[in-house]
């Protein structure tokens, strides 16, 4: 089944240069990259803080990315609208932040305003929580770090919960695509890979390396054959 599969490389444009994030994103794009990540952090739920929704909404015009916003916040539900309106395609929260039946009302919000929804799950989650979840969802996202601050080491040991998550995909939802963020590079990412992602989250490996689109074409490469292999 892992043969059919097609990686895709979003770049987490946290790790960018802040004063120059519509060239950054333009680099990327150019470089090969299918999605943009865009890490939205309130300093409550993670303790850092990040850009807001007026920043994705500048962004959007500047590039035909696949703009993937992941709420690292408290209360997601209040500001879902917000990034919605600022061009969101796919708008991604988290497990620990909400209660179920609030995760299941955000995803019928997304859902009816034309927007996929995301579900995310901290390294300490264990991927059974989400199991129930899943039908409501249209990707979960692994962190394979702590969440919060950019330029750490993969959790190697997120790798079997990637796999138990690509389990009940492959089981009862196909179509679901399994993102991973934090610590990706093209080592790391053929073990993403390996275990079942199809999304992989590539923040500093990326945007600090001399040439962004190399950078990007070995993660995809790697990825792609750890998946054949």
């Amino acid at each position: 089944m892992n043969e059919t599969k097609t990686i895709k490389i979003a770049p987490s444009i946290l790790a960018a240069d802040a004063a120059r994030l519509g060239a950054e994103a333009e680099k990327v794009e150019k470089g090969g990259a299918e999605w943009l990540h865009l890490d939205i952090m309130d300093g409550h739920f993670v303790p850092n803080l990040s850009f807001s929704a007026q920043v994705v909404k500048a962004l959007r015009p500047l590039s035909k990315l696949f703009f993937d916003v992941h709420l690292m916040i408290s209360d997601p539900s209040k500001y879902l609208d917000d990034f919605i309106d600022a061009g969101a395609d796919i708008i991604t929260v988290h497990k620990e932040a909400c209660g179920d039946d609030e995760l299941k009302e955000i995803s019928e919000r997304l859902h009816k305003r034309g927007v996929k929804a995301g579900i995310s799950v901290k390294p300490g989650t264990p991927p059974e929580s989400i199991k129930a979840l899943m039908p409501y969802f249209d990707m979960v996202l692994v962190m394979t770090v702590e969440p919060g601050f950019g330029g750490q080491s993969y959790i190697s040991d997120m790798n079997d919960k990637i796999k138990k998550i690509a389990e009940y995909s492959a089981a009862d939802f196909p179509d679901m695509i399994i993102e991973v963020d934090g610590g990706i590079n093209a080592e790391t990412a053929a073990q993403a890979a390996k275990s079942g992602a199809t999304v992989l989250v590539a923040g500093s490996s990326v945007f600090r390396a001399a040439d962004a689109a190399k950078a990007i074409s070995e993660i995809h490469t790697a990825a792609e054959k750890a998946i054949v292999g």
